[in-house]
């Protein structure tokens, strides 16, 4: 049988209540955008679902693509029909036929849901009428409603009918745009890509600053944080990269500021950058791959005295997880295999034994009165290159401008 369409089930997104439309229509952007380079395929926004029909697309790379979009909770290849009783009857069957003969199915259950409410026969009715059809013209198999080999699911929607068996899960979540825009802390390690999946997760389209030291750090560590960038993209959209020339900072703590605080310093510093890039960019807030404890610029004093330079929201979604949680959704979402190439970024140059793990606001205003902070940010705003990311080149940097 030919199964000609997707259908797109929503998860959280139905839960929005007034705002739902602005969702759905986020995530139906989305899908366009991510799926663009397939041209046959059309799109139909009907409530509560999408259905996609591929106009002799394969569907394996179109759906290889729909489980990395957020705001899908699942979805499923399926048969359209006319609003016809006896469609749905032959579709059912032939559904049961099939997965008959691939699978050696023994039971199966019909679970159906009338969207339409105006079509006569209620959801009940159609369980058993369908059922009863496909279990007379059948052999060898029984109604199972409780632990079925096979759930034909159908759908009655306004223009159409849509019958469907098992489901793909997608990434849940809200579609990214839906939640602002956030500025990414992007190193090159392990935590920061996870923080900004996690982000656009829940609906924020990011976009990212690196500081990076060179000669101290090469075009290799750069192109890392490039590609740890563009693996995101897979998950929204493409991503406005801000590289910040950091070695002077660095140089110069190393001179002039007490060995124990240049890592709280360093810090606030690049928060001030961040803060600047963010604002410039209408970003509503900063998000980091920190997590509490992991590293003597994580601890509460250290957030606490870090946090001080800047009024924006900081976003830390790692901050309850251990290294080998975030080292898992690294993992799963492809970035970790990149993180872990072996070329410094900017955080271990200069980098001292002896950093304070309880760093004081007090001490390090009275140390930053004695240090030209202005000027060396200002400088570092100034000389940072803002480069695209995308997965598609033109076509996506097109898409991009639109935001």
């Amino acid at each position: 049988m030919e199964y000609n369409h997707i259908l797109i089930r929503f998860g959280e997104l139905a839960l929005k209540g007034k705002n739902r439309s602005f969702f759905e229509k986020q995530l139906l952007q989305n899908m366009k955008f991510t799926l663009k380079g397939l041209s046959n395929l059309t799109f139909k926004r009907t409530y509560g679902r999408i259905v996609i029909e591929l106009n002799g697309e394969n569907h394996e790379p179109v759906m290889e693509k729909l489980s990395n979009i957020f705001g899908i909770h699942s979805f499923s290849l399926a048969l359209k029909v006319e609003n016809d009783v006896d469609e749905m009857k032959k579709a059912a069957l032939g559904i049961l036929k099939e997965q008959q003969a691939a699978e050696g199915i023994k039971t199966f259950k019909i679970t159906s849901k009338r969207a339409y409410k105006p079509f006569p026969i209620d959801s009940q009715q159609l369980n058993q009428m369908i059922g009863g059809y496909v279990l007379s013209q059948s052999e060898d198999i029984s109604v199972d409603v409780h632990n079925p080999d096979l759930d034909i699911r159908v759908e009655v929607r306004e223009t159409a009918t849509y019958l469907t068996f098992g489901q793909y899960p997608g990434a849940g979540g809200l579609p990214v745009g839906t939640g602002g825009k956030v500025l990414l802390m992007l190193s090159g390690g392990i935590d920061s890509p996870v923080a900004g999946y996690l982000t656009m997760k829940r609906g924020a389209r990011i976009e990212a600053v690196h500081f990076h030291s060179p000669p101290y750090t090469n075009e290799r560590a750069l192109q890392k944080v490039k590609d740890l960038a563009q693996t995101l993209t897979k998950y929204g959209s493409s991503i406005r990269l801000h590289l910040v020339p950091f070695t002077e900072i660095q140089q110069y703590l190393h001179k002039e500021a007490p060995s124990n605080y240049q890592m709280t310093l360093m810090r606030r510093m690049m928060l001030r950058i961040s803060e600047r890039i963010a604002r410039e960019r209408d970003i509503l807030a900063i998000a980091s791959g920190e997590s509490l404890g992991q590293v003597a610029s994580q601890t509460l004093h250290s957030m606490n005295t870090i946090n001080e330079v800047t009024n924006l929201p900081i976003i830390r979604p790692l901050i309850t997880m251990d290294k080998l949680e975030v080292i898992d959704i690294a993992k799963k979402i492809d970035t970790f295999e990149t993180s872990i190439l072996p070329f410094e970024d900017c955080c271990t140059i200069f980098l001292p034994s002896d950093s304070k793990t309880r760093p004081k606001r007090e001490h390090a205003n009275k140390f930053e009165k004695y240090l030209e902070v202005d000027k060396y940010v200002n400088d570092a705003v100034e000389r940072t290159e803002s480069v695209q990311i995308t997965s598609v080149s033109k076509a996506e940097k097109d898409m991009e401008d639109l935001f």
